[in-house]
């Protein structure tokens, strides 16, 4: 279906609401007391419909539509009304829900590490979401789950098929989700969170997909994001939630137009918009020039040079190369920014320079210690040196240990604070992410989202590093909650100077961090250059589509991005055809010259 038809099925404003939510409201028993998590929701969703709930971390958006499907924890209640084509959810048997799930009403969890069973393939867990539901037999099912592996784009689908969640990257992970979530063609989705582990062309291609879903059997969507840019180009409507209660609401114009509460005028004002840093700060280039050369003259605390990974064959699985020929310098107290598509190689190089993974070619100097063949005794002086932000924080934190012991362990091991000292660092970077000192003793489990992230960011910084590497460290936070924490960020990272990897799809955060980008694509450095000059003129064709597809917080803007980045790919399309073309005209050729 092209761009244009797309565009034009929106909500059928007359037709009955998929889903009807009145009064609708949460609560948490903690403590010997119910704490409510939301407070009297109320809204309807159409068919062709996107509804997006934004809101900070906590707000209770997340948790008000898990109620719908009795997702909540054993600890938890909702009271009010929802209604699915008529038919009441809050107070449903189990034994109902299980029927409506995936096949009615389908959710795209917010971290796929642990919504997918560690234990099963991502092919097994799809076949089980259509034969559940649909009675085909394992063949059908197979080739069903292939289809929806190609239709999100899965690279390799064969042979991802067959491989579990820890074996994907996080972006392929998200795609494996959001095909078992697709699989029967449900009528309502959910979509919590569903580009937040993306790249930037990744989540243009998700969008389109969830488009496609809307025009072509009416679905209705629930957005649940804090990327005020992928609102901008989903929602037809927005509510706007804050502490558990629903502060504004209204079309997309109305809110991006003429936003009423002051609180939704914060979340407007904190979105990083692509290339407003650079118009921002256009008077202080000679400023930045200067900048890079002192970069350029200062030791580096990061050298790669002709930098080769491999993963090692495992069983039928052969060798993999992730990365290859990779050149990259990170000077002291820089901060380099790595973007690029899920699986290009991102992660594999951060993880490559705290010694989790090991170097197979080329050299890797991180703080004076080569990488290649390094021993245990070597990289744990470093790890005092070097702080990593993991990508997903629910599957990086221990969830035997309260966030408080997570965010000492490090202070204790490496540093050697114990007692009453460790008890106030803990609370000090307690403080500097903004998170409230009594959550020292509850466990990530407790948290939401982008509250386990802050534990992840101030667990990373405790020890004062040399070299942060920090994976998609604003990735899970809302505009507010990211604003601030980017504010912190460059304050920490002035006052103490430390160098940083900083990994990320989200080219505006990118842009305001970094002195330099460096553009991945498939294990090889495509681009590389001042920030300023990759943002506005990028040079290779990869670097100009991944900028053309970042969503930005401007409805109109949006619209023409979104145009021009579909002519941009359908131009790429055509040219890729007259290659294939050309090539196949050359053997008939000279077939017929011989």
């Amino acid at each position: 279906m092209s761009q244009k038809t797309i565009e034009n099925l929106g909500p059928e404003e007359d037709a009955e609401p998929i889903l009807a939510v009145r009064d609708l409201s949460v609560d948490f028993f903690v403590d010997g007391e119910w704490a409510p998590a939301a407070v009297d929701v109320s809204y309807d969703v159409r068919p062709g419909e996107v509804l997006a709930i934004v809101g900070e971390s906590g707000s209770g958006k997340t948790q008000s539509s898990m109620s719908l499907l009795g997702l909540l924890p054993g600890n938890g209640r909702s009271r009010g009304s929802a209604r699915l084509r008529g038919r009441e959810l809050v107070g449903m048997r189990q034994s109902e829900l299980r029927k409506i799930r995936g096949q009615e009403i389908a959710v795209i969890f917010q971290e796929p590490m642990t919504a997918l069973n560690p234990v099963y393939t991502i092919g097994f867990q799809i076949v089980e979401a259509i034969r559940v539901h649909q009675g085909f037999g394992p063949a059908k099912a197979k080739e069903r789950a292939l289809e929806l592996l190609r239709l999100v784009e899965m690279p390799s689908p064969e042979e991802k098929f067959n491989s579990y969640p820890h074996q994907l990257s996080g972006g392929q992970r998200q795609r494996a989700m959001i095909a078992q979530s697709l699989a029967n063609d449900p009528g309502m989705l959910v979509a919590d969170e569903p580009t937040t582990a993306l790249d930037v062309t990744v989540q243009a291609e998700i969008l389109d997909l969830m488009r496609d879903l809307r025009s072509r059997i009416r679905s209705g969507i629930v957005l649940i994001t804090h990327d005020m840019g992928v609102v901008a180009d989903m929602a037809d409507r927005i509510i706007v939630m804050r502490h558990g209660k629903v502060v504004e609401s209204g079309t997309a114009d109305d809110i991006f137009g003429n936003a009423q509460h002051e609180y939704t005028r914060e979340l407007l004002t904190a979105v990083p918009h692509l290339g407003a840093h650079t118009a921002a700060t256009a008077g202080a280039r000679d400023q930045r020039e200067r900048q890079l050369a002192a970069f350029e003259a200062a030791p580096a605390v990061l050298r790669a040079r002709d930098l080769e990974i491999s993963y090692p064959k495992r069983g039928r699985t052969p060798a993999f190369k992730a990365v290859r020929g990779v050149d990259l310098t990170i000077a002291e107290g820089e901060v380099v920014g790595l973007v690029g598509e899920s699986g290009s190689g991102k992660t594999t190089i951060g993880r490559a320079a705290v010694g989790l993974l090991p170097v197979t070619g080329g050299s890797l100097e991180v703080g004076g210690v080569e990488m290649r063949d390094a021993k245990p005794r070597d990289l744990k002086p470093l790890r005092r040196r070097v702080g990593f932000v993991f990508q997903d924080p629910g599957a990086s934190l221990n969830p035997r240990l309260p966030i408080g012991e997570s965010i000492g362990e490090p202070l204790l091991l490496h540093g050697g604070l114990k007692g009453a000292g460790l008890a106030k660092r803990v609370e000090e970077l307690l403080d500097d992410v903004q998170l409230p000192r009594a959550m020292r003793n509850r466990y990530p489990h407790e948290l939401s989202g982008g509250q386990r992230q802050r534990v992840g960011i101030a667990r990373a910084l405790g020890l004062r590093p040399d070299l942060l590497v920090a994976d998609e460290p604003t990735s899970a936070l809302d505009v507010s909650v990211q604003a601030r924490v980017l504010e912190l960020f460059q304050e920490l990272q002035r006052e103490h100077g430390f160098a940083c990897l900083f990994i990320s799809h989200d080219l505006a955060v990118v842009e305001m961090l970094a002195s330099r980008i460096v553009v991945l694509h498939q294990g090889t450095l495509v681009e590389v250059g001042p920030s300023e000059q990759v943002v506005t003129d990028p040079q290779q064709p990869y670097t100009q589509r991944l900028i053309a597809a970042v969503p930005v917080p401007d409805l109109e803007e949006q619209r023409r991005r979104r145009q021009a980045r579909a002519e941009l790919v359908a131009a790429e399309a055509e040219r890729e055809d007259a290659t294939q073309a050309e090539g196949s005209e050359r053997p008939e050729a000279a077939r017929t010259a011989g």
